[in-house]
């Protein structure tokens, strides 16, 4: 999937990095140690259209651009854009058919 941004294009990449990386930013830290959950936690805020957990999310995905955007640059372009839902709509369904994601999504509907 890719977004433009600042009239850059980003690619976004829903693998296993992707996952490690939402851990780094969203995960669970319990004592100084990582549980991850990031995927777990993110989910759902991102289908109750959570614009902070969007932020976080497409932040993580854009791990491999060369130079990654900022966290502030990912948040300037959710606060100004004309169709949010429809980022919301794409990055859900990107994540749907990720097949590092896809079962992990599956199975947190049932």
């Amino acid at each position: 999937m890719e977004l433009t941004i600042n009239d850059k294009k980003i690619e976004l990449n829903f693998g296993v990095r992707f996952v490690r990386e939402l851990d780094k930013v969203a995960g669970m830290m319990v004592n100084g140690q990582s549980f991850g959950f990031g995927l777990t936690k993110s989910l759902p805020a991102l289908k109750a259209y959570d614009p902070a957990v969007l932020s976080d999310v497409i932040y993580s995905a854009a791990y491999a651009n060369k130079p990654r955007p900022t966290q502030k640059t990912i948040d300037d372009f959710i606060d100004n854009c004309p169709d949010l839902g429809k980022i919301f709509d794409e990055v859900n369904a990107e994540i749907n058919e990720s097949n590092a994601v896809k079962v992990a999504a599956k199975n947190m509907k049932a």
